[in-house]
């Protein structure tokens, strides 16, 4: 882990603004994109980078803004780090959200979050949160081996639990399935079940498959060397040097999960999920006067 400080804390997207505090992961995902090289990291992944000032550049973005928004957190590096233990620096930014009115979502795996369920309670009563959870594999072994530093999909579901109980929205990433490991019905089904049982709004999903590039690509093969010997030359054969590797059963696990969404309510498509994400209530005192 190393300090910098940052020039810069949010980016402006289409309905809303996002922002990474860290860079770098230490949860060990072996599929991880975020590795690519295409993302120039310069050091090491796993030496975890700190925008230590990040809560100042935050409350003085936010009170430059004339228009709330927004702000999304946790799409290249997980908020919820086992290092924000210590840090605290999610939490801090939190406070800082809070405290000028603004919307949050996160996105994370880890359990961490339920820390920040107070704030997270008054971020909602005054504008709106939404908590994503990212969920690949309902075989516990095989979570622990995709994801082994990081709480297992049991508990990220009773976490979506906990957080539904609270008042607060939640929504699910089904991503990635990957070829030949997960892209079953055995594991889509229960999966789907877990997130309708949790009362989750939606689950993003862009496909029956995953994406690789250089960097994360060779770190995915030496992972499946290591744990699931043959497979790498299965997907080799496969797809080649391929960005994108859309699984054999894709057809028949996609209409699956469209069609059990339909039959739940649940928001499906991307447009539709990130439309819902980006939602924001005028402020209470404004709808008064009117």
């Amino acid at each position: 882990m190393h300090f910098v400080e940052a020039k810069g804390i949010l980016t402006a997207g289409k309905g809303g603004c996002g922002m990474n505090l860290y860079r770098g992961c230490s949860h060990g995902c072996i599929y991880c994109d975020s590795r690519s090289l295409c993302y120039q990291f310069t050091h090491p992944f796993e030496d975890i980078e700190v925008k230590r000032n990040a809560p100042e550049l935050l409350e003085r973005a936010l009170r430059s803004r004339r228009k709330r928004c927004m702000i999304g957190t946790g799409s290249m590096s997980d908020p919820y780090l086992p290092c924000e233990r210590e840090l605290r620096l999610t939490r801090r930014c939190l406070e800082v959200i809070c405290r000028h009115g603004y919307g949050v979502t996160l996105l994370t795996k880890s359990d961490l979050v339920l820390r920040d369920l107070d704030l997270l309670e008054e971020i909602h009563r005054r504008a709106r949160c939404v908590v994503q959870m990212t969920l690949t594999t309902y075989d516990e072994a095989l979570c622990r081996t995709l994801e082994p530093h990081v709480c297992t999909t049991a508990r990220r579901i009773e976490v979506l639990k906990q957080v539904h109980a609270r008042g607060i929205p939640t929504m699910v990433w089904l991503s990635p399935i990957l070829p030949f490991l997960n892209d079953t019905e055995e594991n889509l089904l229960p999966l789907l079940e877990a997130c309708a049982a949790c009362g989750v709004r939606g689950i993003v999903c862009f496909g029956m498959g995953m994406t690789l590039r250089e960097g994360s690509r060779e770190h995915y093969y030496a992972a499946l060397e290591r744990h699931f010997p043959g497979l790498k030359e299965r997907y080799i054969r496969t797809y080649g040097n391929a960005y994108e590797l859309s699984s054999p059963n894709s057809p028949r696990l996609y209409a699956l999960f469209r069609d059990f969404c339909r039959a739940r309510g649940l928001l499906y498509r991307p447009e539709d999920c990130f439309a819902w994400l980006e939602e924001l209530p005028e402020p209470y005192d404004q709808l008064s006067l009117f």
